[in-house]
This record gives structure tokens, C-alpha cells and sequence, in this order.
């Protein structure tokens, strides 16, 4: 049997090179990575493809382009400057890329009819509307790598339910760490730093989800993507916080059987179930030591000191291009407030005025996605101004 043809776009985040440790420890007869996409992470993409020998590298940034096109010059790797190149010669697609900007990558992959392992939440979010139509497409697959829909995925796989719209599920039941800050009250986090935003006590992973953890705004994103992934209401999922990370999340059926998808917090686990789907890898990432797993706590989430998690709800019911407003309102605010021009505490106030403003619109294409994004960026901007103005 030929491997599996792999193409990873974000190739140099978290999501990017936990799916290339995957491969490395299932061996190239089981995946073959045949594309690989940055922004302009050169030296990282270089390195990756005099490893991997892909046919193609897609560098968005000119400027790094021209630095991998002439260190690949006397390879056979075709370097351009388009991510959506990277679908054509994959069977699968691991879509890694941080933010609105990966788009582009999961509407083609759907539209060639390939299977999406889908890591970049704000594509789903924003353009729900758009995205769903495609995943009709012969061939197409979306499988969630995010821990928690890919737990959600794994529990409605044991239901006869699972592929007639789900009608034995009662509820699902997303699980959130509760980041760095869980326990602590609003008043106590006024002047926290980025780096302390950044502490995440159980997962490794890039800067802008690191935040959202932090303000549970990830956690929020994350009930919108599971709406749209698996086509339950909002008023069936529900988020609780466990602290140790092992359980993912749980699903709910109607006789009160509640069946949870459990393992040590590893990356590799949801990439490598998305990259083998609909079988199993044979590397054992996340594994159990049952002998010294002592206890698993749970707990409400702090709606009042965490505002993000309800706005997130807020957006999800209104719909249409308000979670696309709400998204890029996140965006903008956590960039600011990575660059220490905003405090913390108004991430939630950024996005909140943003949401406020919403126009109700309900996007059918594509252009008007980008515009709903532009829009809330513009706004948010202007948010971030008189915030740091007052």
C-alpha cells in the first residue's frame, strides 16, 4: 500500500511540527509529507523540506520566499507563493495556520474533495456559512484536531447516531483547563503580563491560543466550532473546567450514558487520529499510567471574570457574521495585547464593543466573509485606540 500523501500548512507552528513528529514516528511507508506551507518561518521551512523532500513549499512572505527558493534551488521542490498549492498532491491536508488567514486552505481542500485535519478553528468560525456547502463535496472529509473536537469526534463514533444527526445525543460537554488564571477574580488581574498570559499549566502551543486559554475566549471559539462541526444547538453544549487536561471532552446521550475521550494532554494524538482517519496510528502519544492518575476535578467556569466564554455564546446564536466579527475582534485585541498595547482585562471589552456593533448581516459568499473580517478589524482597531486613549 502507497502512504498517505500529507500537506502541512503552518508548517513551523505547534500544530505544524507536532504533525511532523507524527510522521517521523510512524515512518515514511505509513506518511509521506509531499507539501509544506509558512508565512515566513524560512529557516524553519528549509530545514523541513531538505528532510522531508516535498514537491511543493509555499511561502506566503516575499521575502523569505526568495531566501527558501535559493537554498531549494538544487532540489526538485517547486517553491511558491500560494498556500492552497499545498492541496493538490495531498490526500490529506493539516490545516495549522493561525488565524482568519487560513481560509483559503481549508475551502480548497474541501473543494478538491481531500480530507481536512483541521487545526485553524477561525477558518470554521467565520465562515461557517461558506464552509459548510463544501464538506458535501465527494471525497471531502473534515476531521477536528483541536483535543476537544476530536474527543467529541471519537465519543459520537461509539453512537448508531453518529452519522443521521446525532439523535440519541443529549448534550456535549467541552472540557477547558481554565488556563493560567483560573481561580483568580477580575480585581486580581488588572495589570497581568504577557508572559504570565503565556504560562499555560498543561499545553504547549503558539501565542495567539495561548491567550485565548487564558481568557476562555479559545474555550468559546471552540463551542461555535463544535455547532458547526457536529450540528448540535447551542443550548446542548455545555463547557465545563477540569484542570489536568486528560479528560477532552465528553458526550452526553439520551439514557444518561455519558462516554469520554481521555488521555494525557499530547497534540499528537488528535493530529495523528486526523492524519489516519478513520483507522488508528500505531505510535501511542498521550498514553495513561492508570497507577499514578490520582484524581480528576471539574468545575463551572467563571462567566463574570472570563467575559470572552459568554460572548462567545452571544455570537454563536445571533450568527452569521457575528462569530466572524467576534473572531477577528479576538484577533486584533490579542495582538495588541501582545504587543503591550492593551492590558488583559480589555480583550473581553475590545471584542464586547466590536459584537455590539454587529449589522446582522448573514454572508452567502466568500467576499463577504473578508469583508464581515475587515469590518470587525477596522472596529476593533478603533476600539483599541480609545481604550488606550482613556
Amino acid at each position: 500500500m502507497s502512504p498517505v500523501r500529507v500537506a502541512v500548512a503552518g508548517a513551523s507552528g505547534s500544530i505544524g511540527t507536532q504533525t511532523l513528529d507524527v510522521v517521523r514516528s510512524e515512518g515514511p511507508d505509513r506518511y509521506e509529507i509531499v507539501a509544506l506551507g509558512v508565512g515566513s518561518s524560512a529557516e524553519t521551512v528549509i530545514e523541513q523540506a531538505l528532510e522531508f523532500r516535498p514537491s511543493v513549499v509555499a511561502v506566503t512572505d516575499p521575502v523569505a520566499r526568495a531566501t527558501v527558493s535559493e537554498a531549494l534551488s538544487a532540489t526538485s521542490t517547486e517553491v511558491v507563493d500560494d498556500l492552497t498549492a499545498l492541496v493538490e498532491p495531498a490526500d490529506v491536508v493539516i490545516n495549522g495556520v493561525v488565524g482568519f488567514a487560513g481560509l483559503p486552505v481549508t475551502l480548497e481542500t474541501l473543494r478538491a474533495g481531500r480530507r481536512l485535519g483541521l487545526a485553524n478553528k477561525e477558518s470554521l468560525i467565520a465562515a461557517g456559512p461558506v464552509v459548510q456547502p463544501l464538506r458535501s463535496t465527494p471525497g471531502a472529509a473534515l476531521v477536528p484536531v483541536d483535543s476537544e473536537h476530536c474527543a467529541i469526534h471519537q465519543c459520537l463514533r461509539s453512537s448508531i447516531g453518529f452519522d443521521d444527526g446525532h439523535r440519541e445525543v443529549a448534550r456535549i460537554v467541552l472540557t477547558a483547563s481554565g488556563g493560567p488564571f483560573r481561580g483568580r477574580r477580575l480585581d486580581e488581574l488588572a495589570d497581568v503580563t504577557r508572559d504570565q498570559a503565556l504560562a499555560h499549566p498543561t499545553w504547549s502551543m503558539g501565542p495567539k491560543i495561548t491567550i485565548d486559554s487564558s481568557t476562555l475566549m479559545n474555550k468559546g471559539l471552540e463551542v461555535i466550532e463544535a455547532h458547526e462541526l457536529f450540528g448540535v444547538e447551542y443550548d446542548r453544549i455545555d463547557v465545563v473546567v477540569h484542570p489536568q487536561s486528560v479528560v477532552h471532552s465528553m458526550v452526553e446521550f439520551t439514557d444518561g450514558s455519558t462516554i469520554a475521550q481521555l488521555s494525557m494532554p499530547d497534540m499528537r494524538l488528535p493530529i495523528g487520529y486526523a492524519l489516519g482517519y478513520p483507522h488508528r496510528i500505531g505510535t501511542p502519544f498521550g498514553r495513561i499510567d492508570w497507577s499514578s492518575l490520582s484524581r480528576l476535578d471539574f468545575e463551572p467556569p467563571d462567566t463574570t471574570t472570563f467575559r470572552c466564554l459568554g460572548l462567545a455564546y452571544d455570537a454563536g446564536r445571533a450568527g452569521g457574521t457575528a462569530p466572524a466579527w467576534l473572531s477577528a475582534a479576538n484577533e486584533v485585541a490579542v495582538d495588541a495585547f501582545l504587543e503591550n498595547r492593551l492590558r488583559w482585562a480589555d480583550i473581553a471589552a475590545v471584542c464586547a464593543t466590536v459584537l455590539d456593533a454587529h449589522d446582522g448581516a448573514v454572508p452567502d459568499t466568500v467576499a463577504e466573509v473578508i469583508d464581515a473580517d475587515e469590518t470587525a478589524r477596522r472596529r476593533a482597531a478603533a476600539a483599541i485606540d480609545a481604550t488606550t486613549r482613556s
